[in-house]
């Protein structure tokens, strides 16, 4: 779990968790990247992984965008500084990476969205730009200089005619340099530009979700006439267990949409919703995974690509994973909280009706 330093867990929570950005040092102590440049670069070949390459830097205010996948001409043929390589959705596939998000539990899973890997070469980056979600900015290798802002932090203060959302004016208000092990948290519509201090510079991006009243609406069938409002976490207590959706965010997702009564199962079915190329990854596995008999003491995990959520009300137990109810009945709602929270289950006789479910809809693979 991540160490906080001179903060308390609760401290981060309440007073930076979506209002101002921080530099944990040492959060996780003789962290190295799971990944070399060569392997991430190798990553960037495939057709399964989203990958770009951003070529310039905020001196020369020229900036070029590449989408790949690339081959190995692409790489021999850049310059030796001011380009990045980012791949996004890297947890989908490779379980060093996937196991990373755990560190992460204090947050809800069902918030987080996917981590992009970056490698930068000496004075890399992707220009000063703002985000509408919350983002942990790990350093795996090299160093790399965060500058931040609230200031001009809106579509008016973007470069024309680049394919890039860079900002035209960017006034520092802080400045920090990431080590390997050390952490950058960045709140939604803070600006920031990180530049790569090092010949080899790699930065674990672990992104959250943000959720669109528009996009809510939309979900709901519901006149859709707003100019578009982001949706606000409630407090979150030290407490709270990873795939659980206390009270305070249903209520605040009612408050978003200016809707005192939502159906009960909505906003636990829009918060596991796979966005449209996951659903097509995970149509895929259902598609070719072999439905085999399930092995007594063996452990199962949910697939990485599966999003899995739960709320607990009046005695009440609503299960949904990837957008839909999921039928937990006639199961013990202990064992079902258990696998939601843990992501996996090691087969035994109590836990074999829950397994045969899973399974038989391809959400849990044998764990490697």
């Amino acid at each position: 779990m991540i160490h906080f330093g001179r903060i308390s867990k609760q401290q981060f929570l309440e007073e930076y968790w979506q209002k101002k950005p921080l530099l944990i040092k040492n959060a996780l102590p003789s962290f190295i990247s799971p990944l070399s440049p060569d392997e991430l670069a190798g990553l960037s070949c495939e057709e399964e992984f989203e990958s770009r390459i951003v070529t310039g830097s905020i001196s020369t205010k020229t900036w070029s965008l590449e989408a790949g996948p690339f081959d190995e001409n692409t790489f021999k043929e850049l310059p030796d500084r001011e380009w990045t390589l980012l791949v996004q959705g890297v947890d989908r596939y490779i379980n060093e990476v996937h196991q990373l998000i755990s560190e992460f539990d204090f947050i809800p899973r069902w918030r987080f969205d996917d981590v992009m890997i970056s490698f930068a070469a000496l004075g890399g980056s992707v220009g000063p730009h703002y985000d509408h979600y919350d983002v942990f900015l790990l350093q795996g290798l090299g160093r790399r200089r965060w500058v931040t802002s609230s200031i001009d932090c809106n579509p008016k203060n973007y470069l024309q005619n680049t394919p890039l959302r860079i900002m035209k004016n960017f006034i520092e208000e802080s400045a920090w340099e990431a080590e390997p092990g050390d952490i950058v948290y960045i709140p939604p519509k803070i600006a920031h530009h990180g530049v790569s201090l090092d010949d080899e510079c790699i930065t674990l991006s672990i992104g959250y979700r943000s959720y669109l009243n528009n996009e809510m609406l939309d979900s709901l069938e519901l006149p859709n006439n707003t100019n578009g409002t982001y949706f606000e976490d409630p407090a979150w207590g030290v407490n709270l267990h990873p795939a659980e959706i206390p009270q305070a965010a249903i209520e605040q997702s009612q408050k978003l949409l200016n809707i005192t009564e939502l159906p009960e199962e909505f906003f636990g079915c829009f918060a596991t919703k796979l966005d449209p190329e996951d659903e097509k990854k995970f149509n895929e596995v259902m598609a070719y995974q072999n439905k085999e008999e399930i092995e007594e003491s063996s452990l199962y995990r949910l697939h990485p690509i599966c999003r899995v959520a739960y709320q607990l009300t009046n005695k009440k137990l609503m299960v949904f994973i990837n957008g839909e109810v999921f039928d937990c009945s006639n199961i013990d709602y202990d064992l079902v909280i258990d696998f939601a929270n843990s992501r996996q289950l090691r087969l035994n006789n109590k836990n074999r009706a829950l397994a045969e479910r899973l399974i038989s809809l391809s959400l849990i693979e044998k764990s490697t």
